[in-house]
């Protein structure tokens, strides 16, 4: 049977008693240890660690980081102003955005950097900071995703601007007489320290062909092992691996580059649980499935119907009940039929019995891994559902509420009556 890392049978009772379910619950000493890694990531000329805030971007985790000495990716305009309120130093926030910020102007004045990821963008920020800097995002042409939906780099991808416009770049910096001191690229390149060492070779590459550049953002991508069979990127092994090329780079060009790293996952994916109450049982015969409901699913965990993303699962019956082990398909509770929380591996649209112990309406199951991209990225309100509730572990047992459930008279605050 599966465990979660940090939430045993007892606290996950403790929880649901105190805060009901579904709620999220995150594990500080965990997220403070993962920003220790992070920081300590080996670097040749300097480092800078970013979180990417998208992951999880409660106001309580992004002050967390900041204390332990993490600066932040915001992936909108939004994300930034969200930071902003969270207290978080504007120069210490970074916008690396699909769609341009309405309120760049505002926000750049603040003192919130910016990265241009198109074109487009690059001349609307030349022509509101001319004589400033900025970042680039390249697309270096490679991507290493396991699937369309997770690649962010190739010709498959529409982040950053190709690499083979980089001349287009130049001459728009030339034009509004702006200098490109950074260059951000974001492969996803898991835990293979060889696959980040060929991915930082084609990013050097394209430094090379900047002459401005002193800082390289190699992105995030960094491997998380949520279930058995899975494999945790070791973050001294890909720092150390780079660590000759980035010396070679600087003997070769003079510039000693910094280097930035901004990982969302590894920071706080398994420093996240969702603690849900079993609902409901359906079985579809001998031929079929036996379903086991829960109060939660799309609502507050979307990867596995998006990714076919797999989960560690816990089931947590009454303090002092014996029971065997069964096998279920895990669903969730809206009316769709890919609220599936046990699909095949990468399959979305496949079932993928886990064994869990026999359950009762009224058992607790708890789904591990849900710190990153859980409830920063559900089907928010889908069949009116609210949002549920975060709280924090502390390192001395305390359970504090960071998130309140959503009040469902909420979900319909801004329509208009019309008769």
């Amino acid at each position: 049977m599966e465990s979660i890392l940090f939430l045993d049978a007892a606290r996950a009772r403790v929880v649901a008693e105190q805060f009901g379910t579904p709620v999220y619950v995150y594990d500080r000493a965990t997220l403070e240890r993962a920003a220790r890694e992070v920081l300590a990531f080996p670097n040749a000329f300097g480092l800078t660690a970013r979180f990417a805030m998208k992951a999880l971007p409660s106001a309580a985790v992004l002050r967390l980081f900041h204390a332990a000495g993490l600066k932040f990716d915001a992936s909108s305009g939004f994300e930034a102003e969200r930071a902003l309120r969270a207290g978080i130093p504007a120069g210490d926030i970074q916008i690396t955005a699909q769609e341009l910020p309405k309120n760049l102007k505002g926000l750049v004045e603040k003192g919130v950097r910016f990265t241009a990821c198109s074109l487009h963008q690059l001349r609307t920020y030349a022509k509101l900071f001319p004589g400033s800097t900025l970042t680039v995002r390249i697309n270096p042409g490679k991507g290493s995703g396991h699937s369309n939906r997770t690649n962010v780099g190739g010709p498959g991808s529409s982040f950053g601007i190709w690499h083979e416009q980089l001349d287009e770049v130049l001459a728009a910096a030339r034009e509004y007489g702006v200098k490109i001191t950074g260059m951000h690229t974001h492969i996803g390149s898991g835990g293979d320290p060889e696959v980040w060492k060929h991915c930082a070779r084609i990013s050097l590459g394209i430094v090379a062909r900047l002459p401005e550049v002193t800082t390289l953002s190699l992105g995030g991508g960094f491997k998380v092992a949520r279930v058995a069979g899975e494999k945790t990127a070791n973050l001294q092994e890909i720092g150390n691996a780079l660590l000759p090329d980035f010396r070679a780079f600087a003997e070769k060009y003079g510039r000693k580059l910094h280097i930035e790293v901004e990982p969302g996952t590894y920071l706080v994916a398994n420093a996240g649980a969702l603690v849900a109450s079993v609902i409901d049982f359906v079985s579809t015969g001998a031929e079929g499935y036996d379903f086991l409901k829960l109060d939660t699913g799309m609502t507050d965990i979307l990867r596995p119907s998006m990714y076919g993303a797999q989960h560690p699962m816990m089931l947590v019956p009454p303090a002092g009940a014996a029971r065997p082990p069964q096998s279920y398909v895990v669903v969730g509770h809206c009316c769709e039929s890919g609220d599936i929380l046990t699909p095949g591996p990468g399959e979305p649209e496949a079932l993928a019995p886990r064994e869990l112990l026999r359950a009762e309406i009224g058992d607790l199951l708890v789904i591990g891994g849900a710190g990153a991209y859980c409830s920063s990225m559900p089907a928010k309100n889908y069949n009116s559902f609210p949002e549920s509730p975060e709280v924090l572990l502390e390192n001395d047992g305390t359970l504090r509420q960071i998130r309140r459930r959503q009040d469902p008279q909420t979900v319909t605050e801004n329509e208009i009556l019309i008769l």
